[in-house]
């Protein structure tokens, strides 16, 4: 009788943890939908708003650049709050962001609704990347993990299409309110599926330089910085690459990025499952694959099949990225997890923003073939590095 009632205790716990492991999966979902969401909104909102697609733009650079900012600057403001209470608070301020956003009246309102949408990103990444593994430790905290960023990915395949859809149906204001009432949700979902979380010791400023120290955790940084980079440099001019085969119009691209949407979400999982074992090797061939798939678009450019197969590995080996990298990280500094967590979100979201950037630059230069191969050498690069890195 005693042994069946810890039994059902155990499971209950069990699905209490799993059950705030999915809580923290929307949370990085909404974050990231919200991030992305005016890519699918650019010109009906630049004419809403009376500003060229360009000054759009702003609305998607914008949040990449304060989130890199507040990533590591947040967990040093709310020191010792409780993780669940900051989680539930980010997430209001992402409701209030996104309805400002749908009330804006012009667009300086807007770019100021996205900046606060921008430390919402920087500060769910830095305080919810590491919690999988807190909620779920032992031979688990793997695939919490993969749970925890596989908000990413569903982002990608659902969050996004769906918010592009409604603004085209409703107009792109309902797009953002919707956002809103999403993350209100989602709030309400993080005050009852998280148990009470106290900071694991206050996050002081003098805890990055003494990480940027350990020669691990500086490669490691180095590496995601080049692969993001080179990754986002290539995937923000995907459309073009892909309507340059003969064959691919508009139609059949969008079926293609939904595959590579979902792709990714199978990347995700397989990404954790290599990463729980061995997060450094899982990092490294992900990189190379990644690497070789971006520089064989370049001569795959004359054939649909081959274009669309490569698409698809690229998806699955990039569905990987966020959660290795994060496992590495760990690994290499477990004593400090969430000043890690804090450098790996900053670090990525500029990434993020700098490949774009680049991408840009060299689409409007150069061409999408120096698109793609810098993104290739970029990826190959971090690989590269990784094994430097992994050898000291």
């Amino acid at each position: 009788m005693a042994s069946t009632q810890l039994r059902t205790t155990s499971d209950t716990r069990r699905s209490r943890a799993w059950g705030a492991v999915l809580a923290l999966a929307a949370a990085t979902f909404s974050i990231v939908t919200s991030e992305m969401l005016p890519v699918g909104l650019l010109t009906s909102l630049g004419a809403g708003l009376g500003v060229s697609d360009g000054t759009a733009g702003l609305a998607v650079t914008l949040p990449g650049l304060v989130a890199a900012l507040a990533a590591p600057l947040l967990p040093v403001a709310v020191r010792r709050a409780d993780r669940r209470t900051v989680l539930c608070a980010l997430l209001l301020l992402l409701a209030a962001a996104n309805l400002l956003a749908a009330l804006a009246p012009g667009f300086p309102l807007l770019l100021a609704a996205r900046l606060l949408v921008g430390v919402c990103i920087g500060g769910v990444w830095a305080v919810a990347a590491g919690l999988g593994a807190r909620l779920v430790p032992g031979p688990g905290a793997g695939r919490a993990t993969a749970l925890v960023f596989s908000g990413i990915a569903v982002a990608s395949v659902l969050g996004v299409p769906a918010g592009t859809f409604l603004g085209a149906v409703a107009g792109w204001r309902w797009a953002f309110a919707a956002m809103a009432g999403t993350a209100v949700l989602v709030a309400a979902g993080l005050a009852v599926a998280l148990p009470p979380l106290p900071a694991e010791g206050a996050v002081r400023l003098d805890a990055f330089p003494r990480l940027l120290r350990v020669t691990r955790v500086r490669w490691r940084l180095i590496t995601v910085a080049l692969l993001v980079t080179g990754h986002f440099a290539a995937y923000t001019y995907v459309r073009p690459v892909l309507q340059r085969t003969p064959g691919t119009g508009p139609d059949l691209v969008s079926a293609l990025l939904l595959g590579y949407g979902l792709a990714g979400v199978a990347g995700n999982f397989a990404g954790g499952a290599l990463a729980a074992r061995d997060p450094r090797r899982a990092l490294r061939l992900i990189s190379c694959v990644l690497g070789a798939v971006v520089l064989l678009l370049v001569p795959a450019a004359g054939s649909t099949a081959v274009s669309v197969a490569l698409l698809l590995v690229w998806g699955l080996a990039y569905g990987g990225v966020s959660v290795s990298a994060q496992r590495a990280l760990s690994a290499a500094a477990p004593e400090l997890p969430e000043a890690v967590s804090a450098l790996f979100a900053g670090v990525f979201n500029a990434a993020i923003a700098l490949g774009a950037f680049l991408g840009g630059r060299l689409a409007d230069g150069p061409g999408l073939t120096a698109v793609l191969v810098t993104g290739a050498v970029l990826a190959l690069l971090a690989a590269a590095l990784e094994t430097r890195g992994a050898a000291t």
